[in-house]
């Protein structure tokens, strides 16, 4: 999130810039604003053949499939509301991505979810919005923003585990640092720059002891690790 220019761009010093740099490797950076798993498979089956000399793929899916229409809960907080992607869908949908990417002989890696700042990613939803219907569908408070979204967290980790893959617990570096919501931008989910800065030494310290050099790395990302 840009705060001068108010509106979502990509960073310059973003993850995959700075993952390139520390490792002296290629890498191709196939994030999408808004993207879920499902988008993720679609745009692999698209790719792949361009994917020859890729040797691994970072993914971080999970916020996005987790977050719901706002403007439909505003406008009508008593009907039943789905997330863009339920859990159970979440889970089949990703386990085949990472089929589909082993069956390509590239090596698949999964980063779990940055956490959220609930309340302000609920000043940030309500913008001309209802406060008052999202906060009533959300059962009272916006606490329940961070469990449903640790839903998701808690499922890539069972996926990781039934997949056999590595994942890289991004979450952590968050969590314990005190000021950890200074790292996202205002709107409460994103990572800021050195939100990025510290996703990638994370990444970077997590990955040792695979063999990176002269890798091709390709990095489809989603665009905030809502998530």
């Amino acid at each position: 999130m840009d705060d001068v220019r108010n509106r979502y761009c990509i960073a310059k010093a973003n993850l995959g810039t700075q993952l390139a740099q520390a490792l002296g490797c290629s890498v191709t950076n196939l994030a999408k604003f808004g993207s879920t798993v499902t988008d993720g498979l679609a745009r692999f089956e698209k790719q792949k053949d361009s994917l020859n000399e890729c040797r691994m793929v970072l993914m971080n899916f999970g916020g996005n499939d987790s977050d719901f229409l706002w403007q439909e809960i505003s406008t009508a907080p008593d009907r039943v509301h789905e997330p863009k992607t339920t859990v159970d869908v979440f889970e089949k949908t990703y386990l085949k991505l990472i089929d589909c990417i082993r069956n390509f002989g590239i090596t698949p890696v999964l980063l779990n979810l940055v956490p959220v700042d609930h309340a302000r990613y609920f000043s940030w939803i309500s913008r001309e919005r209802n406060p008052d219907n999202i906060l009533k569908w959300l059962g009272g408070t916006t606490e329940f923003i961070y469990r449903w979204h640790e839903q998701y967290n808690i499922a890539v980790h069972r996926i990781a585990q039934t997949a056999g893959v590595k994942l890289i617990d991004i979450r952590s570096a968050f969590l314990a640092r005190r000021d950890s919501f200074d790292y996202l931008s205002p709107d409460g989910i994103h990572p800021n720059h050195v939100g990025h800065s510290l996703i990638a030494s994370t990444v970077l310290q997590q990955l040792k002891g695979l063999d990176q050099s002269n890798a091709s790395v390709r990095w489809p990302l989603a665009a905030t690790s809502r998530t």
